[in-house]
């Protein structure tokens, strides 16, 4: 054994020679060039003598793909082990139901072992037709006696062992770009927040060595680069000299990389974590290693760990899963999300997909399908049969084939002029549908800026990105005319996005119910795109139902998988006929996950708000609106008593008057709705209008002289106080408490001021009038006039809570442009504007309607007319002047004042006594009992009182004796008074 580990009779002895004589030629001498040339030798040596064979594969590469199918044919092995989370094997056998790409998910909503801040967490694993995996998954599934075994880390210990402080793959990777038309970001979104199992994840994470590559390499991005120096060159190998390729590139990137200690522990965890599952296996099942294959990342073939092996030490132990519960699904993938998530260049997987199809036509390389999948050509069975047919060579020892492949000059393909010349037509053909003004000459120049930057580049034959740059180069000149530029047309053009479907019986139980409740639709509803539903269910009135489980889907998708474009759902009404743009299959994935939450919409929709209402950042305000949805969609009592019972509590338990906007909106709605449709309102809104006037009350004061409470929030408080005032004093709370709170308010701000006056006049402890006359006074000070458009505010803000006094706001407004010059007004006209449109927009239809009944209608009465608050101006302390009046008749004045009207009731009545004479005194009090005896003994009849008539001359007792002397008398007014 020498100093590097290899051994003397080793295949690799004549390269590890001369890659020494090299390093001592280059460096000077032995130094840590000979260490890293020499280990990467010795990677190679030690993967290719393992007894389970090894092959090693790059994530959606057509050289993998195709060296897996040759191989698997070989070969035939009786074991495939994958790297691929081993707690996915279940869901494996759903691919042949979907269309790729798709992508095997793990999904957990509720974590336990996990901080609550990562919830949900979300693993995928997408899987192409032009990747080695595939191929794997396809022939053991359908082939009899074969076994699939996952082996990598589970869902549970992927986030177990990420310690959530490192850069992911598309923060160290090729800039994705923003393409003109935003594809590449709108099919990002597939995959969502999940981490993406890195399945043959192969660049350098040596930034000098990848930047290195790519300068002397004369490419932009990694995935050129992969394409020209190891696609191609492999493309056509031989099975021994693809493997040790691999097998070197991987060892090369590992040995450069970086010293970050975190990634390098959860990679060789992993493969700890999978070398001891494949013992383990072997073990149990005594099958002989010649008979396995082990498919997994060429970066963790070339592993050093001591539990590597067949024969590796069995000293890792593998830590217990959490109490986490997963659920497992299949969600679309698409080739842009794949470039997103991984760190691919736009376009990447895309031309790869293409150079897959060229591949299997120029090698005549029969690749496996699944049975049923979309787009195969033949069945299960006959794989199967030419699978069985194949019978497998004897395997030669591993020869060295790495110096013949590093000595061998590049192989420099001829130039394919009807392939180039097809790409420069079709090219110039979609910019001139997307608004370019490309010609005829433009196709022949950007035939040849391809070769000519081929040539630049050492290269005989233009691949796809020599002709996205010559394209760009020759037709988009200064502008892009439309969504779409060239680089994304080439892309478009070289097989575009290809987005995955996951098929119907592939899908949890809730998305296959909510397709069947929608069947009715008559909708091609899994297709992606736009469609637009008309329901009109006065003639079909079984479209409630689809219309429930729309407006259920637009409460739970994101925005745009369900979209009312007519009809609205509000409390206590329903639209008849609705009209809807549906796009479910375009967001299939979120429709996927809701099945990972429950078995049916109604299901998951009370969850959802059972968690919205009892989250730890749950407000009065969100536990109202919950309230609302439980009535709208799913029209449950229990739900809608349950979560109002529990906002008393969220409301109670509030310091803050922020959400007092939003409350007071929600329960006005409710309590609308409740008093139209129930016979008696619920004991949970009786609680909530006692308990949220006894609170802002007390909050009342406070929030006069918060700086952070805004006049909109304090006006919210007023306007809940006072709508819901008959409510709750009928209840038993008391008006003194709001008239203290009101009392012990003393505002600094101009709009609370105007605040506080206008609640003042509510409840009235100030006159209109002097309201009016504060007004007055703010035009007539020069030190306030600048702040008068901030008391203006506070005016419409009232309106909120005191609607009667639009007519005071207007004559306050108009005042000011009446009377103050111009040199002051138009200073603070813009401030007036921006403060009313920003704090009071929604309230302005109700002073700009006051305005229109008050203002005359055409213009040539404006010059005649006189405001309604000019004709009389009264003094407002006119009244505390005056003389107290001298007491009188001041009620029964009106019967002589209009004597028919009085002879008309007293007619109806049946009262022929006539008038009184003028001068005989009307008797009031008790007198009143002695004068009409009739009435009085047919009361004390009904009472049943038998005491009779006193004596006349007997004083009568007033007041609180009358009560204490007969109490019965008493009882029984209360008892026929409550029964009233």
């Amino acid at each position: 054994m020498n100093r590097t580990g290899g051994t003397p009779d080793s295949a690799f002895s004549a390269l590890r020679g001369q890659l020494q004589e090299a390093a001592a030629t280059f460096a000077g001498g032995p130094d840590a060039l000979e260490s890293i040339l020499l280990g990467m030798v010795d990677d190679v040596d030690r993967a290719v003598r393992e007894p389970l064979e090894i092959f090693p594969v790059c994530h959606h590469s057509p050289a993998s793909a195709l060296a897996m199918a040759r191989r698997l044919r070989e070969k035939q092995p009786k074991v495939v082990y994958l790297e691929l989370c081993e707690d996915m094997a279940p869901l494996l056998t759903e691919l042949r139901n979907c269309r790729l790409p798709v992508a095997v998910q793990a999904f957990a909503g509720d974590v336990d072992g996990f901080p609550q801040e990562w919830a949900p967490l979300s693993v995928v694993a997408p899987i192409t037709e032009a990747s080695a995996e595939y191929q794997a998954i396809a022939y053991a599934l359908d082939t009899p006696g074969v076994e699939l075994v996952l082996v990598d880390r589970s869902s549970d210990h992927v986030f177990q062992w990420d310690p959530r402080n490192e850069p992911t793959a598309k923060d160290t990777g090729d800039d994705p770009g923003t393409s003109a038309d935003g594809v590449p970001e709108a099919e990002a979104a597939l995959h969502g927040e999940a981490v993406g199992v890195e399945i043959g994840d192969l660049r350098p994470r040596f930034a000098e060595l990848e930047e290195h590559l790519l300068r002397h390499g004369k490419v932009r991005h990694w995935s050129e680069w992969w394409h020209q120096y190891v696609e191609v060159p492999l493309g056509d190998g031989d099975h021994d000299t693809y493997r040790q390729v691999m097998f070197l590139i991987g060892s090369l990137f590992r040995r450069l990389a970086p010293g970050d200690g975190a990634r390098v522990r959860v990679d060789e965890d992993r493969e700890r974590y999978m070398w001891t599952r494949m013992r383990a296996h072997l073990a149990a099942t005594g099958t002989d290693p010649e008979d396995c294959l082990y498919v997994c990342g060429a970066f963790h073939a070339a592993s050093r760990v001591e539990e590597f092996g067949v024969h590796g030490a069995d000293t890792f132990e593998i830590s217990p899963r959490t109490a986490t519960t997963w659920q497992y699904g299949l969600i679309p993938s698409s080739h842009a999300a794949i470039e997103a998530q991984f760190g691919l260049a736009p376009g990447s997987v895309s031309i790869a997909s293409t150079e897959w199809t060229k591949a299997l036509k120029r090698t005549r390389v029969q690749p496996y399908r699944l049975a049923g999948q979309a787009g195969a050509k033949k069945s299960a069975a006959k794989q199967a049969r030419g699978v069985q047919a194949a019978v497998p060579a004897q395997e030669p020892p591993a020869t060295d084939r790495l110096s013949g492949f590093l000595r061998r000059p590049p192989v420099l393909d001829a130039l394919d002029e009807a392939e180039l010349l097809g790409w420069s037509v079709d090219i110039v053909r979609a910019a001139r549908r997307n608004g370019y003004l490309a010609s005829t000459a433009d196709a022949i120049a950007v035939f040849e800026t391809s070769i000519l930057l081929a040539g630049m580049r050492d290269r005989a034959k233009p691949t796809p990105y020599d002709f996205q740059d010559a394209a760009v180069t020759c037709i988009e000149k200064d502008t892009v005319p439309g969504r779409r530029d060239v680089r994304r047309l080439v892309e478009i053009m070289m097989g575009g996005d290809r987005i995955g479907q996951v098929g119907y019986e592939a899908l949890p139980p809730l998305a296959r119910d909510v397709y069947d409740r929608l069947a009715p639709l008559e909708l091609k509803l899994q297709q992606r795109g736009v469609q637009r539903a008309l329901l009109d269910m006065a003639s079909r009135p079984e479209l409630r139902a689809c219309s429930d489980v729309l407006w259920m889907l637009r409460r739970l998708l994101p925005h745009g998988a369900a979209r009312p474009i007519m009809g609205e759902r509000r409390l206590g009404e329903r639209s008849i006929q609705e009209s809807w743009d549906l796009a479910l299959g375009t967001h299939q994935r979120a429709l996927i996950e809701l099945g990972y939450e429950g078995v049916s919409l109604e299901q998951v929709l009370e969850r959802r708000l059972r968690q919205e209402a009892y989250g730890p950042r749950a407000t009065a305000a969100t536990v109202l609106a919950a309230v609302e949805d439980a009535v709208l969609y799913l029209g449950s009592r229990r739900l809608a008593d349950e979560l109002g019972t529990h906002a008393l509590k969220v409301l109670a338990a509030e310091r803050s008057v922020d959400g007092a906007p939003e409350v007071l909106q929600r329960v006005r709605a409710l309590l609308a709705y409740y008093r139209t449709s129930e016979p008696v309102l619920p004991s949970w809104i009786e609680s909530f209008a006692k308990t949220g006037y006894a609170h802002y009350c007390t909050l009342l004061p406070t929030a006069f002289r918060d700086e952070d409470a805004t006049v909109g929030q304090v006006a919210a408080m007023l306007g809940f106080l006072f709508s819901m005032e008959s409510l709750a004093l009928s209840l038993g709370c008391d008006r003194t408490q709001l008239e203290l709170a009101v009392a012990q308010s003393h505002p600094d701000d101009p709009s609370k001021t105007a605040l506080l006056w206008a609640a003042q006049v509510q409840l009235g402890t100030l006159p209109r009038a002097e309201l009016r006359a504060r007004c007055e006074a703010l035009l007539d000070n020069p030190l306030v006039v600048p702040a008068y458009p901030r008391y203006l505010s506070g005016f419409v803000h009232a309106l909120e809570p005191v609607p009667g006094l639009a007519d005071v706001v207007v004559e306050a407004v108009s005042n000011a442009f009446g009377r103050l010059p111009d040199a002051v007004l138009l200073p603070w006209l813009p401030l007036l504007i921006t403060t009313l449109r920003s704090g009071a927009a929604d309230l302005a239809p109700l002073l700009i309607r006051e305005a229109g009944r008050i203002f005359p209608g055409r213009l040539e009465a404006l010059d005649a007319w006189v405001p309604p608050w000019r004709l009389q101006q009264p003094d407002p302390c006119a009244a505390r002047r005056a003389k107290p009046a001298a007491p009188g008749r001041r009620g029964a004045a009106l019967l002589p004042a209009h004597p028919a009207a009085c002879d008309a009731v007293a007619d109806l009545l049946g009262c022929t006594e006539g008038w009184s004479e003028p001068d005989t005194p009307s008797p009031t009090g008790v007198g009143l009992l002695a004068t009409h005896p009739a009435t009085c003994d047919a009361v004390a009849e009904l009472l049943g009182c038998d005491g009779g008539w006193v004596a006349a001359a007997g004083a009568l007792p007033p007041g609180a004796t009358l009560t204490a002397r007969h109490p019965a008398t008493s009882k029984a007014l209360e008892s026929l008074l409550s029964r009233a």
